[in-house]
């Protein structure tokens, strides 16, 4: 357990083993959400890297890995092409 005070403020500082085990740092986005037993603080989910890491899973089925930044913007240019 870690204990911290509460600044004037009303600020705490994540320690920075906290930080580390999050994986989070200066101007990162946190969720605050309340649960029964007090306050949950976990990083913000970033739904680009969510869908990077599972692209990269490779089953033995795909012969290379999928560019997922390339993916996206062929489908970008496929829905806004200008005439």
């Amino acid at each position: 357990m870690i204990k911290r005070k509460l600044g004037s403020k009303g600020q705490i500082v994540i320690p920075k083993i906290v930080r580390d085990f999050l994986g989070i740092g200066p101007e990162d986005d946190v969720i605050m959400e309340f649960i029964k037993e007090g306050v949950l603080i976990r990083p913000k989910e970033d739904p680009s890297k969510f869908v990077e890491d599972f692209c990269s899973i490779n089953s033995g089925r795909l012969k290379e890995k999928i560019d997922l930044k390339k993916l996206i913007e062929k489908e970008v240019e496929g829905r806004f092409v200008l005439h």
